[in-house]
């Protein structure tokens, strides 16, 4: 097989970001396990950044300029779904709760890493031995368990122990031209942006401005990394790059979804968690780059990282960029190559045109 970044060399994305990019996806991090992804993230950003430091959340933070006064923090949450051990039976299966949201259809018979290292498989009843009614019934979670190829309880707790982390196998794959799918794009991809803005923004960036690219954790269980992360760096900017659910395949279709599609560039929300000055940033700096955006309506929290960043501290100003995304919390989440690079360039962009003198008090003009 030819080697993925020749495959998708029409993208503009590097050899080494797209190598970037597929080690966050492949290493294994769901929520309070995002060790993995964490070393990841620092080893990349360690190559061009000026600080690069671990919190006693885990979020790693790298900076450009960690002395100058003005800060803007760039969050991308390194966290995902994944599942979590409760209990093990005699037979030796494993009962397991989720972490995070997840939709119960999606897991049956789903292949499983066990802290990165045993393989499992997510067991159901067979259909052949269902009843009439049980056919017709989503398999709720407490009806599944994750089977490890073992046949006691005995056996099963020399391998694994109640309180160990599972996420879905997959890997890094390309369909077509650019698109790619993979387990936790939601939200690698966001992490990939933030760390990538900064590689791209070094050399060019004022240096009374501070960039900080956060590979933010605990984000699918509440935002927790962003909240610490943005009271301890005090930033007068916060932007939180997450995924934006696309609506342009049939089963997304409705009214009440903003029209979002794949290769159509970033997203660009307004709303309940949105400074509309940096909002206004955003869009000036993608209209004076002649750039595509597609704006998205938050009329309440946007359940992102920009919720938590918006009141840490005093309060930010906060925005938040979208990289399109088809079938999120799957083990087959969808994007294309040239979204996520539009979002870097969206972001380089505002950061190079920022001056620290600018007045970010909501107003209306």
């Amino acid at each position: 097989m030819e080697p993925l970044h020749r495959r998708i060399r029409s993208t503009g994305m590097n050899e080494a970001s797209l190598e970037f990019l597929k080690k966050l996806t492949d290493a294994a991090s769901p929520s309070y396990h995002e060790e993995d992804a964490a070393a990841v993230f620092h080893e990349h950003c360690a190559t061009f950044a000026d600080e690069v430091r671990t919190d006693l959340m885990g979020n790693v933070i790298a900076v450009l300029n960690p002395a100058a006064e003005f800060r803007v923090l760039l969050s991308g949450h390194i966290d995902e779904i994944g599942l979590i051990v409760s209990t093990i039976s005699e037979e030796g299966q494993l009962y397991f709760k989720p972490i995070g949201d997840w939709d119960p259809a999606v897991l049956v018979g789903q292949r499983v890493w066990i802290r990165g290292q045993i393989p499992g498989v997510i067991a159901r009843t067979p259909v052949h031995l269902l009843s009439e009614d049980e056919r017709h019934k989503v398999c709720e979670l407490y009806e599944m368990s994750i089977d490890i190829g073992v046949s006691t309880r005995e056996t099963a707790e020399k391998l694994v122990e109640v309180g160990d982390e599972a996420v879905l196998h997959g890997s890094l794959l390309r369909l077509g031209e650019n698109t790619v799918i993979a387990r936790g794009l939601d939200n690698k991809s966001g992490a990939y942006v933030v760390a990538e803005t900064l590689r791209r923004a070094k050399d060019r960036l004022r240096k009374d401005i501070g960039l900080y690219a956060v590979g933010a954790v605990q984000e699918e269980v509440g935002y927790r990394g962003a909240a610490s992360a943005g009271f301890g760096i005090a930033p007068q900017i916060g932007i939180a790059v997450d995924v934006s659910h696309a609506s342009d395949y049939q089963q997304a279709h409705s009214g009440h979804l903003a029209r979002i599609a794949l290769g159509k560039g970033p997203v660009i929300a307004r709303g309940a968690n949105v400074n509309p000055v940096v909002y206004r940033l955003l869009r000036k700096a993608a209209e004076d780059a002649d750039r595509p955006f597609q704006l998205e309506a938050e009329g309440e929290s946007s359940y992102t990282d920009a919720a938590a960043l918006q009141t840490s501290g005093v309060g930010v100003a906060t925005g938040l960029i979208g990289v399109p995304l088809r079938y999120m919390h799957t083990p087959c989440e969808m994007l294309r190559l040239d979204d996520l690079e539009a979002c870097v360039d969206l972001l380089v962009n505002f950061c190079l045109a920022l001056d620290p003198t600018i007045d970010l008090t909501p107003k209306r003009i």
